[in-house]
């Protein structure tokens, strides 16, 4: 499910609520093309140390983690920087999936 976010400034950003298949299969691409400069970081990181550890055989298991949470973390960051929900529609999402208060 997508929804549609706004800031003051009129800015929509139109963000996927639930599993991150591109976090699955891209790693910190993702965050990286987002401009989630911060979470990329972490990604990587966290890629290469597990990767490092096992001899690269769990280098892919923080992206599987990640795939589950990467989304609504950055939901979440956008709605602490000013973004809001565009419609009712997208605050039910947004309230539905635990992101948001009721």
């Amino acid at each position: 499910m997508r929804v549609n976010l706004v800031n003051g400034a009129g800015a929509i950003k139109e963000v996927k609520v639930g599993f991150s298949w591109t976090t699955l299969f891209f790693g910190f691409f993702p965050a990286l093309f987002r401009g989630d400069l911060k979470w990329a970081a972490i990604m990587l990181v966290a890629a290469i140390a597990v990767g490092i550890f096992t001899l690269g055989f769990g280098a892919w298991l923080p992206g599987i983690i990640f795939s589950f949470i990467y989304n609504k973390m950055y939901i979440k960051e956008l709605l602490e920087k000013g973004y809001r929900p565009a419609d009712a529609q997208a605050q039910a999402a947004l309230q539905n999936n635990g992101i948001m208060a009721a």
